[in-house]
């Protein structure tokens, strides 16, 4: 991997991450259309810096969100920030679960290719257009119950091709859960599981002398620039997007971009 393609792969996680259009799905695609070919551990290496530096860039755009958090959890008594807390925590134990016991598993049956990968956009499709045209009554809050199904969601975006944030988001949406609430709870709920995740592969990287594999020091600070300012942009984005209620478009993108997938892996 040379420093161009580390900067296209890096624009590519940092948009996709939060675009619910998948970010695992899209770096397949990219490493095919690019001709990318590193071994494992430097595919591994790359994914986690790429990864940490999407949760760097919803530090920094849902600051406020996050403060207003720890501030009302340190009060240590039941308020609103302590509720939110919880259902983060709610919507950890799904993905906790899948990542723990069966991440593995799935990759070994499913695979990432190509073919998986269409077809698991066209189910993000399908997720994005159902709850475009479902119309659930509003709810004020999310619950824990809600948090719990909606991390349900999270954990099955376990599969390459699958939105997390599309999963997310959709799943909310069908719930009743208002735009705007929705959007950033989707994306502040993934924080703790990318971290963990980046955690446990930092420590199947760091076996051996030759930590990052063929890949090389400077792909990666490249990677973890591009992928920052792309999530940071995306973020923001996103979150004016679901407000708006226009996913209906991204509906169409997976769809296209799923049939292509498809089609390119079968031909």
């Amino acid at each position: 991997m040379n420093e161009l393609q580390a900067l296209l792969l890096g624009i590519i996680q940092g948009l996709t991450e939060y675009l619910p259009v998948s970010s695992s799905g899209h770096l397949t695609i990219g490493q095919e259309l690019f001709g990318i070919t590193v071994d494992d551990k430097a595919k591994l290496a790359f994914d986690i810096v790429v990864h940490v530096a999407t949760v760097m860039s919803t530090l920094v755009i849902l600051w406020k969100e996050i403060e207003w958090i720890f501030k009302g959890f340190f009060k240590f008594k039941m308020n609103d920030e302590m509720r939110y807390v919880f259902n983060i925590l709610v919507s950890m134990i799904p993905v906790g679960f899948v990542g723990l016991f069966l991440k593995d598993y799935v990759e070994e049956i499913f695979g990432s290719g190509l073919l998986i990968v269409g077809c698991m956009l066209l189910l993000t499709a399908s997720l994005l257009a159902f709850s475009y045209f479902a119309k659930p009554r509003q709810k004020e809050n999310i619950s824990l119950k809600d948090a719990f199904i909606i991390g349900i969601a999270q954990a099955c975006a376990v599969m390459p091709g699958l939105s997390r944030s599309g999963s997310t988001i959709a799943t909310g949406l069908l719930l009743g859960n208002k735009k705007e609430m929705l959007a950033k709870f989707s994306f502040i709920m993934v924080i703790p599981p990318i971290l963990g995740e980046a955690l446990l592969d930092t420590l199947k990287v760091a076996k051996g002398e030759n930590v990052f594999g063929s890949i090389g020091a400077t792909p990666l600070v490249i990677g973890f620039i591009a992928a920052f300012i792309s999530g940071c942009i995306a973020c923001k984005w996103m979150i004016n997007i679901v407000k708006k209620g226009k996913l209906i478009y991204f509906a169409i993108y997976c769809a296209i971009i799923g049939a292509i997938a498809i089609a390119y892996s079968v031909f």
